[in-house]
């Protein structure tokens, strides 16, 4: 008898016939997250799951799912799962790193880019016609090439960002727990730095760190005053890094110059302040929304929960204590 897996979005059909082939599949045809009573009810008698980043799974969800063996994430980061109570469950939780790394750089890029030469207000001007002749003065940006890049998580997304400096002649900074190897540091001639010093010395400071107890408001009113009148914040890691209304005092107190953010505090909602001002370009969490990457990341999701459920060890297996193998 094949396992059953409840797949909580609408994926392509080249990553369902991955789990089709060796499973019996539930597929919810929406785009939206799962409310945590209908997760639970939905996934009664399901071996397997294929989620995404706004399903949670905590305690309460493991203690009434006892068929549940795997939870596969259709993302990098985890943290709407709480992978220590999956462990006490015996439940499998797996991830997709790597696939999307230079996706999300090229969005940390797109917004560094829009926000520091002003393309979203000069799309509007446009459109609004507003332009009637040449002005010299008119939506003055600041130049990116031969500045200071500061990035905090040098992982793999970080240094995908770090090797795109490279073509910009970029003096480039970065910070993390622990210090890269030599090797990492010296293919994109990056210097690590305490936090301090990247905030008071970076033209731009963007952020590639993931969400954890330590990581919450990492960036918050102590931190924004420590950057330059001329810099400008990244966000593409996860909102709650950035402490939302101190960036909305930054941003309308001159404290910074920008910010360009893919990712909010407590999003979909967004601080309202934010809506009103100019100088932040916002995109709603599209990091990895190409159509190449998406389904380069649920086609691994699917083969990590076809894998677990077949009785092999996962390839992005994040809790290899539970693996019975």
């Amino acid at each position: 008898m094949k396992p059953k897996v409840l797949i909580t979005r609408t994926i392509p059909k080249e990553a369902l016939e991955i789990v089709q082939r060796s499973c019996e599949v539930e597929l919810l045809k929406r785009d939206r997250s799962t409310p945590k009573r209908e997760l639970i009810r939905r996934l009664q008698g399901k071996e397997g799951v294929i989620s995404f980043a706004s399903d949670i799974f905590d305690e309460e969800v493991f203690s009434q799912v006892p068929h549940l063996k795997i939870v596969s994430t259709v993302a990098v980061g985890y943290d709407n799962i709480d992978v220590q109570a999956a462990t006490r469950h015996k439940v499998m939780v797996t991830n997709t790193p790597g696939v999307l790394t230079d996706t999300t750089a090229d969005l940390t890029w797109a917004l560094l880019l829009a926000t520091a030469r002003r393309i979203v207000e000069g799309d509007h001007f446009v459109r609004a016609g507003k332009w009637k002749h040449w002005m010299f003065m008119l939506l003055l940006g600041h130049d990116i090439h031969h500045k200071t890049l500061g990035i905090v998580g040098f992982g793999r997304i970080g240094q995908a960002v770090a090797r795109r400096a490279k073509g910009f002649d970029m003096r480039i900074l970065y910070t993390d727990l622990f210090q890269a190897d030599k090797a990492a540091e010296e293919a994109v001639n990056a210097t690590y730095v305490d936090k301090e010093t990247l905030l008071k010395e970076s033209d731009f400071v963007c952020l590639h760190t993931p969400l954890t107890p330590e990581t919450i408001h990492f960036i918050g009113e102590k931190e924004l005053k420590m950057m330059k009148k001329t810099a400008i914040l990244v966000n593409a890691a996860r909102g709650p890094v950035v402490d939302e209304k101190a960036l909305v005092k930054a941003l309308r107190q001159g404290w910074i110059a920008g910010a360009g953010l893919d990712v909010f505090e407590k999003e979909p909602k967004i601080e309202r302040r934010l809506l009103s001002l100019k100088n932040v370009v916002m995109a709603p969490h599209i990091g990895s929304a190409t159509m190449e990457t998406r389904i380069k990341m649920v086609s691994m999701a699917a083969e990590n929960c076809v894998a677990g459920l077949m009785g092999k060890r996962p390839p992005n297996l994040l809790n290899p204590e539970v693996w019975q193998g």
